[in-house]
């Protein structure tokens, strides 16, 4: 059994004067330059006390023209003013919402806080969303401005019949066609090569912000879209970003940022759920219900001015957007934003980040990795597994669960940590203080392997109505399985069917325009119904599955199926997983197969890999099937899954079956592969593409 009280023994690091440094492996203490939320005020006000506090202090840190640029406060104020005056000049009033869908940036920043200085509310939108679900966001929330990456993405919306009345002006940074083109190549010609980017000189035209004239073809829309083409060529809403900027030159230098007189509980932002069972709703979080939040996890986890976060989720998400922009901006600390996915791992060795927020499939991913390159065994594997076991014993000593390790074992992880662990906390840049993991559970094995390895490893829970952090743990209290206590001046109590219920002052005031949707989630009493099974033991909160998507088979046994999904997708083979078998006699699974592991298994048992009767083969059923039973050997025998379904087509996105959150849409896919899970039912144990 787990001593939580025990566990919760070992406290933070506490942050004092001095700068943050490693010794001996460890943090010691930083320095801290918390605002508290009651003197921010407001989003736009936290940003306003930080630039007067530090000016100097480097704010950003971004990857443009082959190198990494700094911006300090006092530059990104400067942006932020061109920004202010150019929505100033739409004559927005505050209230009216403006969207936004940009990858993670500068600009993202400067857009915001311009917006929010204004009383203006944002509408953060993925950049990977499909354009019907853009278009509901956009139409459902009456947003009168948008800023887009590029113009290839409003040609996606007009090909879905897009009006929006209620929309009066598209900036794009990057035009192709229509009429801003010809201005914006006439500014590119004007931007020399050589133009300092110095930002001690307030150079405000990065390369992100300026418009290019010519683009890849996975940027320009489709010989389809002949008429969105058209469309775009005479829509007058469109323009280049930098030819509706105001020139810095016009803006004195001692003009400050628009202040005006704007509530703590005034809308801030609509951020749109991930809509796994239907269209998405908008989210309204007040200025409280996110400067609360950012505080209360300040109050748990401290960020110190020396830290440096590597932002690479998307901004559009409720977690990135808390804890990896407004956290920093309150606590001082620099955000690094990442290229690309694909370049995060380079990413992390050149800006060796100190915290790093990531959802479980980055760790999921790297763990696969480290499994495959060590194989099943050999001298390689008893050392790696030797190293865990040791790092986690170590782990579990510190928390009082344990008793200390002998000398000998003491003495052995000094070497094993320096010739094992060492170069896989490279792989994280080297000075990771904080690896936080949240958005979905975080596998136990994985959560062993990083804190085994030394890795400070932390974990919470959240949703989008909580702005978004409910509960999290330290690197010091962290236990797999358990999302640690809640934050401060946030209430929970466990309603009907073990669904957990949050009362705080970050629950947002409800769904726009939905008030049935409203009152369905938050009751008369203020307690928000979070729709999740939980379990608290000792003040700890463990999540243990999603009311609605926990299946019922017609033996009445209840089963939460993302915990096995999450199992399974633990093998390398098994790329993604859907447990089925509401009101069936069993549990049954379609299985999306990940490709290099199919060719190798599909070489060794003497089968065409591209052949579609592979996937039906006997030796592959079994093959497939005993992999499944391993992975859920530790959940109860009810649990287990007695048919697949395999095939090799991933699910995306962009075809509808993932949200832009990575979250299965369970509907779309049981519609699609209905026949297929019906055929499960009829012949058990059969496997179909």
């Amino acid at each position: 059994m787990i001593d939580h009280e025990r566990a919760s023994r070992r406290t933070p690091v506490k942050a004092q004067a001095g700068l943050g440094a490693m010794m001996h492996g460890k943090w010691v203490a930083a320095a801290t330059d918390s605002i508290a939320a009651d003197t921010a005020g407001t989003l736009s006000g936290l940003f306003r006390c930080r630039v007067a506090q530090t000016p100097t202090a480097t704010a950003y840190r971004q990857h443009e023209q082959g190198a990494w640029r700094d911006y300090r406060w006092k530059d990104v104020a400067r942006r932020v003013l061109r920004w202010q005056r150019g929505l100033a000049a739409e004559g927005l009033r505050p209230g009216e919402r403006v969207a936004l869908s940009l990858p993670n940036g500068v600009d993202w920043v400067c857009f915001d806080q311009a917006a929010l200085g204004l009383g203006l509310v944002t509408v953060p939108l993925y950049t990977t969303d499909s354009p019907g679900n853009l278009l509901h966001i956009l139409t459902d929330s009456g947003a009168r401005l948008l800023l887009l990456d590029t113009d290839a993405q409003w040609a996606a919306l007009l090909s879905q019949g897009a009006e929006l009345p209620a929309l009066r002006r598209v900036l794009c940074r990057r035009i192709t066609q229509g009429p801003a083109q010809s201005a914006s190549a006439s500014l590119n010609a004007s931007l020399s090569p050589s133009r300092s980017l110095n930002p001690s000189q307030n150079q405000d035209l990065s390369p992100s912000t300026r418009t290019s004239t010519s683009t890849s073809k996975t940027q320009r829309p489709s010989q389809d879209d002949a008429g969105s083409e058209h469309r775009i060529a005479r829509d007058q809403r469109l323009r280049s970003l930098v030819d509706w900027l105001p020139d810095s030159a016009e803006i004195p230098e001692d003009q400050g940022l628009a202040q005006p007189e704007i509530s703590p509980d005034a809308l801030a932002t609509l951020v749109y759920t991930s809509g796994t069972t239907g269209p998405p709703k908008g989210v309204m979080l007040t200025h409280r219900n996110i400067l609360s939040n950012a505080e209360a996890i300040q109050a748990r986890v401290t960020a110190w001015t020396s830290d440096c976060f590597l932002s690479f989720l998307p901004l559009a998400h409720a977690f990135e957007r808390t804890v990896g922009y407004y956290l920093p901006m309150m606590a001082g600390a620099c955000v690094a934003y990442t290229r690309s996915i694909d370049q995060l791992r380079e990413d992390l060795t050149q800006v060796h980040p100190s915290v790093l927020l990531a959802v479980p499939r980055l760790f999921d991913k790297i763990y696969l990795a480290i499994q495959d390159k060590l194989g099943e065994r050999g001298p390689k594997r008893l050392l790696f597994d030797k190293t865990v076991a040791l790092g986690w014993h170590r782990f579990e000593a510190a928390q009082g669960r344990r008793s200390p390790p002998g000398i000998v074992d003491r003495l052995l992880w000094r070497l094993l940590r320096r010739l094992v662990a060492q170069p896989v906390l490279e792989r994280f840049g080297g000075r990771m203080r904080v690896a936080v993991s949240g958005g979905a559970p975080l596998s136990a094995n994985v959560a062993r392997l990083f804190v085994g390895l030394d890795l400070p490893l932390t974990e919470g829970y959240g949703l989008t109505e909580a702005a978004p952090v409910v509960s999290n743990s330290t690197p010091e209290t962290f236990i797999p399985g358990w999302v640690g206590k809640p934050l401060p001046g946030v209430e929970l109590r466990l309603g009907p069917q073990q669904e957990l219920y949050v009362r705080g002052p970050n629950r947002c005031l409800g769904y726009w325009q939905q008030p049935e949707a409203t009152a369905q989630t938050i009751d008369a009493d203020g307690w928000l119904h979070t729709g999740d099974v939980a379990e608290i033991r000792d003040g700890y909160v463990g999540i243990r599955g999603r009311l609605k998507d926990i299946l019922v088979t017609s033996t009445g046994q209840k089963v939460p199926p993302a915990d096995m999904e999450n199992a399974l997708t633990m093998d390398p083979l098994l790329d993604q997983a859907m447990v089925v078998g509401e009101g069936r006699p069993y549990l049954a699974a379609v299985l999306v197969l990940s490709r290099e592991p199919w060719l190798r298994l599909s070489s060794e048992l003497g089968l065409d890999a591209d052949a579609a009767s592979s996937l039906t083969d006997p030796r592959i059923v079994a093959a497939v099937q005993a992999r499944v039973e391993a992975r859920l050997t530790g959940f109860p025998g009810y649990a287990r899954v007695r048919a697949l379904h395999l095939t090799l087509d991933t699910w995306t996105i962009e075809d509808g079956s993932l949200t832009p959150t990575m979250k299965l849409k369970r509907s779309v896919l049981q519609k699609r592969f209905a026949a297929a899970i019906d055929a499960l039912y009829q012949q058990p144990h059969s496997v179909a593409r």
